[in-house]
């Protein structure tokens, strides 16, 4: 069998969020598919790096099984649609593999694709126009043309049947996992024992919270776009409230790109009596991300619509409390319907009064606090990118 796989955003410099989830899905893909004829389909970036040595083929750190290939296609505009496209045509595959919404107009009959979320159908004041309109078309062609439709979580299946009538029989439902590789943290509750890495723990977040100006100070944490389906507005009206009844020390310390909307949210955060004690630190890397996490005192994440929410995951498997909304797919990622319920607090995005007290909860009752961390720990457990990527695998070698 050969199995083609859309990989144009998996190798960018600084990936987030859909780009994160081709990266780790292809990455834990090579053990599933290491005897399988694989093609990756690339960009042409300045960050594209391919190496041979000794017969094995790297694409910038990845090392891939001598099986696979690459295949770099070059169309500087509409790469899916005609690169793609261009591709299926002269050298089809058995299978075509897509992680992120867009099926090329020509494919094989054998098409799978991801869908991570519609966020744009439910807050439409978040996205221009033009992208409202892009997307909706996009997703819905791709909803046609693939035999097979992976949806992120149940929320997502759902959205999809009720709002474009897409079969149920044509869904799976295969969720999302979030990165293990920062498993020797000391975790911030009091019934942990000491870390043998904690020196080299503590010099990393010195110099980080040193770069960003933080120091020692306790800080509430958001990671993401800063943009407004992320709701960065109501988490800054939120800070202020804790700031003016509770008098806390924190900062409010945002880590991420501007997205849509940034600049109305730059004018709330200047005209803000707290503008001083809120960072903006813009893209974190890798080792930034789990340092801030790992310090932070609580996750702040009442986003507007998530199709998943990795960012949570993240939060809670180095111990960090979290506050997020109480729609979308939030409640099933976290356990509602499990014994982890309360791992972690589910409030009204809309209300940052609500948003303020159940961070007020966390920072002021250590035993509230550390109960929703042990159970974060044990919510996390349910997910992998290794489980997500075997349950893909399957789809993709299933004869249809």
């Amino acid at each position: 069998m050969k199995i083609g796989i859309d990989a144009s955003r998996a190798f960018i410099k600084n990936r987030t969020g859909i780009e994160e989830y081709s990266y780790q899905v292809i990455e834990n893909l090579r053990d599933k598919l290491n005897n399988q004829q694989v093609v990756l389909y690339v960009k042409k970036t300045n960050n594209l790096q391919l190496t041979t040595y000794d017969g094995v083929v790297k694409i910038n750190d990845l090392e891939l099984p001598k099986s696979w290939r690459i295949k770099v296609v070059k169309f500087p505009r509409f790469w899916t649609q005609l690169g793609l496209s261009w591709e299926m045509l002269l050298r089809p595959v058995d299978v075509l593999f897509v992680p992120a919404h867009t099926v090329p107009i020509i494919h094989p009959e054998n098409t799978v694709v991801v869908i991570h979320g519609l966020e744009y159908e439910f807050c439409p004041k978040a996205y221009s126009s033009w992208e409202r309109m892009y997307m909706r078309g996009t997703i819905k062609k791709s909803c046609d043309w693939a035999s097979r439709i992976i949806s992120v979580s149940e929320n997502t299946k759902k959205d999809l049947m009720n709002l474009y009538k897409v079969d149920e029989k044509k869904i799976s439902v295969i969720y999302e996992g979030y990165s293990r590789e920062e498993r020797n943290f000391q975790f911030p509750i009091s019934n942990f024992q000491s870390n043998p890495n904690d020196q080299i723990s503590k010099i990393k977040t010195s110099e980080i919270q040193s770069k960003f100006e933080i120091r020692n100070s306790k800080f509430l944490l958001f990671i993401g776009r800063i943009e407004e389906r992320k709701n960065i507005s109501n988490i800054v009206k939120a800070f202020e409230l804790l700031k003016e009844r509770y008098n806390i020390p924190h900062k409010l310390v945002l880590a991420g790109k501007a997205g849509y909307g940034y600049d109305n949210i730059k004018f709330e955060i200047r005209n803000s009596k707290f503008e001083n004690d809120v960072v903006e630190l813009g893209f974190v890397s890798e080792d930034e991300k789990w340092e801030l996490l790992k310090k932070a005192d609580v996750f702040v994440f009442p986003t507007l619509y998530e199709g998943f929410g990795i960012p949570i995951l993240e939060a809670q498997s180095v111990g960090c409390s979290v506050v997020a909304s109480n729609n979308s797919s939030i409640p099933e990622v976290i356990g509602v319907e499990t014994q982890n319920f309360a791992s972690l607090q589910l409030v009204d995005p809309q209300n940052p009064q609500d948003i303020a007290e159940s961070i007020y909860k966390l920072i002021s009752n250590e035993s509230l606090k550390n109960a929703i961390i042990q159970k974060g720990l044990e919510n996390v457990k349910r997910f992998s990118w290794d489980k997500c990527a075997q349950e893909i695998a399957q789809i993709l070698l299933k004869k249809n």
